[in-house]
This record gives structure tokens, C-alpha cells and sequence, in this order.
């Protein structure tokens, strides 16, 4: 029975892998076009959250999401949401309306095809790196500037231990979201280290849960701060977190 499951699992990680660089190859004309300029990039995120609906759709999940606090076309913010899962990229994708640019690791621009768009369209940090934090600063405070908002997983990677509900937050996204006074905006999602985690023979289809919490305020804030509102949001995104556990 546990091979079988294994094999029904293996064909359905095939499938996911499958429609990820597949859909990535059919758009590849279109991507390299919208891509190629920075004025193109609102079309780029269009495409971005259809992609990550299919995705989602075609794996079997269903997405459920909860709206505390409504977030507003013409204003930026800070996203923030707990990291268990490759699938927490499509999630947020499919949640957040508002145009925003991912911060994520530099490591993922390897991998073929998705690399070499992720890359153009997102700000890459390479964490053991002092030059490349101070890089992403400054590139993320010109994007905020032309009126994007910014989206950081604040755990900075996966943690290789699944049994940790929430790891430290970094400040980064804290002391970007203090310095342009923007509203931070904490999302749990519950499902996606259950439904696809980085364990392979693991996962299931199913209902993905997403809430986005009311707005944590940065007004009249410094960075001194920063700490303060780092962990106001960590205990909101792990309280959750924890009472849908228990």
C-alpha cells in the first residue's frame, strides 16, 4: 500500500514540476517581451497570478482565503507570510491582487528556465552576502518608489526542521516597510507545508488556506523600532498558526 502511495505521489511531484516549467516554456515569447522593460512589469504580475492560479488549480488545490482588512489599489505595502513550501509563491500570487515584487534567495536563479525570469523580476538577496543585503535596500526602496509594494517571507528560508511551526523573522522587511512608512501586512498560511512540502513522497490535494491579517501600522515609526514590529507580526502569523494546531 505505502509503494503505491509512493508512486501515485511521485507521478503527481512529476505533474507539479511538469506544468511549472511547461506553462513557463509555452509563455516564453510573451515573458521575454513584458520582462525585457521595467515599464512592462504590471503585465509581467498579470501573467504571474494567472500562472499561479493554473498551478494551484491543476494540482488539486483549492484556495480559501479570509480578509481582515481590505488592501487598497494605489498604495503599497509590505507582505509578509510564514515559508513552508515551494507552493507559498503560487499562494501568494493567487491571494494578493496589488502588484509587488518578490525578495527571495539568489540560489533559486539556477534553477533552468524559472531561473532565468525569476532573476529579471524579482530582487534576488544572496544572504551570506553583506554587499548583496545592502543591494537589495536599495533596489527594493527604488521599486516602492515607482509605486509597488514588496513581498518578503521574513523566516528568509524554509527550515529544514518541518516540526517548527514559525522560525525567527529577519528584519529586513521591518526596516524597509518603517523607512517608507508603509503598512505591514502579516498572511498565514496554514496548508502548504501539509499539501507540498519540501519532503518529497508527502502531499496531498486539497483545500489551501490563506489569511491576511489586519495592518500593522509603521507611521511615525523609526527604525529603532524595528524589533518591536517584528515581533508584533511574528506572533500574529504564529498564534494563528498555532491555534489552528491545537
Amino acid at each position: 500500500m505505502k509503494l503505491l502511495r509512493n508512486v501515485a505521489i511521485l507521478v503527481w511531484r512529476i505533474w507539479f514540476y511538469g506544468w511549472v516549467i511547461g506553462t513557463i516554456i509555452v509563455a516564453f515569447p510573451v515573458l521575454i517581451v513584458v520582462t525585457a522593460k521595467e515599464s512592462g512589469y504590471p503585465y509581467f504580475f498579470k501573467i504571474a497570478r494567472a500562472w499561479g492560479k493554473t498551478i494551484l488549480f491543476v494540482m488539486g488545490f483549492k484556495v480559501k482565503k479570509v480578509v481582515e482588512q481590505k488592501i487598497e489599489e494605489d498604495k503599497s505595502y509590505m507582505f509578509c507570510a510564514n515559508h513552508t513550501s515551494m507552493i507559498d509563491i503560487m499562494l501568494m500570487l493567487a491571494v494578493v491582487k496589488n502588484p509587488f515584487i518578490f525578495v527571495g534567495k539568489a540560489e533559486l536563479s539556477k534553477i533552468p528556465i524559472f531561473g532565468f525570469f525569476y532573476k529579471r523580476t524579482c530582487i534576488l538577496v544572496d544572504r551570506g552576502n553583506p554587499k548583496s543585503r545592502k543591494a537589495v535596500f536599495a533596489e527594493a526602496e527604488r521599486r516602492l518608489k515607482s509605486g509597488l509594494s514588496v513581498c518578503i517571507f521574513p523566516e528568509g528560508q524554509v527550515p529544514d526542521d518541518e516540526s517548527i511551526v514559525l522560525d525567527e523573522f529577519r528584519n529586513g522587511a521591518f526596516i524597509l516597510a518603517i523607512e517608507h512608512q508603509i503598512p505591514i501586512v502579516p498572511l498565514t498560511f496554514y496548508d502548504c507545508k501539509k499539501r507540498l512540502s519540501y519532503t518529497f513522497f508527502s502531499g496531498s490535494p486539497g483545500v489551501m488556506r490563506a489569511k491576511m491579517h489586519k495592518f500593522i501600522s509603521t507611521k511615525n515609526l523609526s527604525v529603532s523600532d524595528k524589533k518591536d514590529v517584528n515581533d508584533k507580526t511574528y506572533r500574529v502569523i504564529y498564534n494563528e498558526l498555532i491555534n489552528d494546531i491545537s
